[in-house]
């Protein structure tokens, strides 16, 4: 096996247990709303997850290992993918900031600010920045 092979089967796995952790805050609630589920088909595209690994997943988010982002800045990076995806396609509509809060909270942000860092989150894609810029801004913000 090379070392290529060898970094893209950690990614692929960072991406199962990635995407598995979503799906698990995505059914807390003991299913999956319509638009849930099309925000994770678009999910599973962008993370290179196969048809049968995402009916595996769907069937058993818990089987597949948590990779919680250990810095802040990686969960702000996180943070900004996420917020990317449910902002970028408006698939979540209405629910676009309930289910964000709900990533966020998975991400280790505490229940305490998550509403302030959701909606400044939000704020800044309506001002298309970048990642850097997202994840500078996060980190300077007032609370």
């Amino acid at each position: 096996m090379s070392i290529s092979d060898l970094f893209d089967s950690g990614f692929k796995d960072r991406n199962k247990g990635h995407f598995a952790s979503i799906v698990r805050v995505a059914m807390e609630n003991g299913h999956l709303s319509e638009e849930e589920r099309l925000f994770l088909d678009k999910l599973a595209k962008r993370l290179e997850i196969s048809d049968e690994e995402y009916r595996e997943i769907l069937a058993n988010p818990k089987g597949y290992p948590i990779n919680p982002p250990y810095l802040h800045v990686q969960r702000l990076e996180r943070l900004y993918d996420l917020s990317r995806m449910v902002y970028a396609d408006h698939v979540l509509g209405p629910k676009q900031k309930e289910i964000l809060t709900r990533f966020s909270l998975a991400l280790g942000f505490t229940p305490g600010n998550v509403q302030y860092i959701v909606d400044k989150a939000l704020s800044l894609l309506v001002m298309n920045v970048d990642s850097d810029t997202f994840v500078y801004e996060m980190q300077h913000m007032n609370k």
